[in-house]
């Protein structure tokens, strides 16, 4: 009899060590940051009112899959002279993505988004105007409280510096097909305002029109000692990477 509790012990102490570790793998250990921004993941979110969060990807269907082919998805093209603001209703971001090491649970990727975004873009028929969007920094929000409060105070020090900007700094001929519905390729040149510090830049983006949106996606890779940004520091912070990935997903409507 002894030895059947002892074996019914035992058993139920591997269990609990099974079931406990895998809360511990699910809670603490998984890296479930949300995927880069693309422009098929834009496309597919036209539609929903969801605001964008680290942890809630999408999963590109047949709307993303006609993008990332060049095909025509507009129902009626509004043209693309005349201003564009974001829809902010939309899954609008502006994000960064940086690799850190973490005590106890090891190397993942650290998301960060905000949808706090404004500005213009101004194009002709043809061509691109003039552009100019804001993020604020001090809405971006990721898995952690704990680490968007460290960055009040440290890294970009969002209280000193509450806003980055990029701004167009030189009309441009629009890519061949944006007007009628192709997904296109194209480099922005411009001035990113980040902690403080200007910098000429140059982001590569796609784009493409869809029911009457204007989809912009990507990204750009930013060295922290460019900008004058130092590290964050804390106590289960082991190492943080010298640079991270800005990105960008606008959905834009006519202003």
């Amino acid at each position: 009899m002894g030895s059947r509790k002892l074996l019914g012990g035992l058993a139920a102490a591997v269990l609990l060590l099974v079931i406990g570790g895998g809360a511990f793998w699910y809670f603490v250990i998984r890296d479930d940051a949300p995927e880069k921004a693309t422009l098929a993941g834009a496309i597919d979110s036209i539609g929903t009112s969801v605001p964008a969060s680290p942890g809630a990807g999408s999963t590109p269907g047949a709307a993303a899959a006609s993008a990332t082919t060049g095909a025509t998805t507009t129902s009626a093209s509004p043209g693309l002279a005349g201003t564009w603001v974001p829809d902010t209703a939309k899954e609008t971001f502006v994000g960064y993505r940086v690799v850190e090491e973490l005590a106890r649970v090891g190397t993942a990727t650290a998301v960060g988004r905000t949808s706090g975004v404004t500005g213009t873009v101004v194009m002709t028929a043809n061509s691109l105007q003039s552009a100019k969007i804001t993020a604020d920094m001090t809405t971006l929000k990721s898995d952690s409280g704990m680490r968007d409060g460290q960055l009040r105070n440290q890294g970009i020090e969002y209280s000193k510096f509450p806003t980055a900007t990029f701004e167009v700094t030189e009309a441009m001929p629009l890519p061949e097909g944006l007007a009628s519905g192709q997904a296109v390729k194209t480099t922005l040149k411009g001035k990113l305002t980040l902690h403080g510090v200007t910098k000429d830049v140059q982001v590569p983006v796609e784009a493409q029109l869809k029911d009457g949106l204007l989809v912009v996606v990507g990204n750009i890779d930013i060295k922290f000692a460019d900008y004058a940004i130092n590290k964050p520091q804390g106590a289960s912070v082991l190492s943080i990477e010298d640079h991270g990935l800005m990105e960008l997903q606008l959905i834009l409507k006519k202003g």
